[in-house]
């Protein structure tokens, strides 16, 4: 396909065709497994093909790097082989240490992982609740703060940070700004668009979509020095991601479009009819009009508010565990993004220091009925704490 000849294509397009992308040899719609790791060196001792070795060069990998790229509106992307490996590409890439910033409500493994080995090697990390500017504001250090991360929504309380304002802070500052847009996907939000230097996902989640591949992806609006290190950085420390994963993953985001958009309408209907439900304190989902940060969700999250919601439990951690134990179409397990339902306890499995409350239930919505997903936490929340429901 002739990618600059014609019309820019839509979003759905785009990723139903996987970019056009078509086997030279057989033709056929869909790209092999590239498995080779090493390539043939020309007689004069060059490489005319463009191909010398590894991940960074394997045809799988780089066609799923390209739909990432056009999916983001990005100069370049890289395919990793975790999202915490695209993630620390970034950090590690860092020319010197300096201060960073980052959003109280971020992964919890990068969390941690800035608060043990970013500090180590000489880091000095702010944690703030981006959500609010002021904050922001006050926390960076202009001509100090080097990097600006933020996650939004933000896992697993869905505040929603501002990319355009919080680029102009960072920028303002000296500073560059990642966005982890992990949940929002690019069907909803283009945080380079918006401003964003940087954009991370861990792919394990909804760009795969199926719960069956291990990746991380990062994209950027310049090949900058830094984007240069970040790859210098994959290779030096191993991290970029296998030929079978890269072509799964690409399997996956064929359908990416139409998973997360039905993903997110049946999000918002749950939200909606468990809104006021007698044994919950607290719906957590940026759709709701009465969301702290659901004006900037409008304006930054387009066709939707992403398909993962949060319930506050009255009774605290023993309901919520309690809760988690009752359902029988949600399954009990950690991640997100997949084609079934996932219900998590996110403070256990975080430990000592979280930010999440206890009486805390995570809600993945996959692909099954709404109905049948609602009348499943109904009777659990019915069967945990008494109450009657509000159908």
């Amino acid at each position: 396909m002739d990618h600059e000849s014609r019309t820019p294509l839509k979003t759905r397009t785009l990723v139903a065709q996987g970019f056009g992308a078509v086997e030279p040899v057989t033709r056929g719609l869909v790209s092999p497994i590239h498995m080779s790791t090493t390539y043939l060196r020309d007689a004069d001792n060059g490489y005319s093909n463009g191909r010398i070795y590894g991940g960074s060069d394997n045809p799988s990998v780089q066609q799923a790097g390209a739909v990432i790229a056009a999916l983001e509106g990005a100069q370049d992307a890289l395919m990793f082989g975790s999202g915490m490996a695209a993630a620390s590409a970034v950090f590690q890439a860092l020319d010197r240490p300096t201060h960073l910033l980052a959003s109280q409500g971020i992964y919890y493994g990068l969390r941690s992982w800035l608060e043990e080995i970013a500090k180590r090697s000489g880091h000095t990390v702010t944690f703030v609740d981006t959500s609010n500017l002021d904050l922001v504001r006050a926390a960076v250090r202009p001509g100090e703060t080097g990097l600006v991360w933020i996650e939004t929504p933000s896992n697993p309380l869905w505040s929603i940070t501002d990319i355009a304002a919080v680029a102009d802070i960072a920028h303002a500052a000296g500073a560059l700004l990642c966005v982890d847009s992990t949940v929002s996907t690019p069907i909803f939000t283009r945080p380079l668009a918006l401003g964003a230097d940087l954009v991370v996902h861990s792919a394990t989640k909804y760009l795969n979509g199926h719960s069956d591949v291990v990746a991380g992806a990062l994209a950027t609006t310049e090949r900058s020095a830094m984007w240069e290190r970040i790859g210098r950085v994959r290779a030096q420390v191993g991290a970029t991601l296998g030929p079978f994963d890269a072509w799964l993953l690409m399997r996956g985001m064929r359908t990416l479009h139409v998973r997360v958009t039905a993903q997110a309408r049946t999000a918002a209907k749950l939200a909606n009819r468990l809104v006021g439900h007698p044994a919950l304190s607290a719906v957590l989902y940026p759709g709701l009009r009465d969301h702290p940060g659901h004006e900037i969700a409008v304006r930054q999250m387009v066709g939707g508010f992403g398909g993962m919601l949060s319930i506050r439990v009255k009774g605290g951690e023993p309901a919520a565990v309690a809760v988690a134990a009752q359902v029988e179409l949600w399954k009990r397990a950690t991640s997100l993004g997949g084609v079934e339902s996932l219900i998590e306890h996110r403070a256990s499995i975080e430990g000592a220091g979280t930010p999440c409350p206890p009486d805390l239930l995570r809600l993945s919505v996959g692909l099954e009925d709404v109905d049948d997903l609602f009348m499943d936490l109904v009777q659990a929340l019915g069967a945990t704490t008494g109450s009657f429901s509000r159908l």
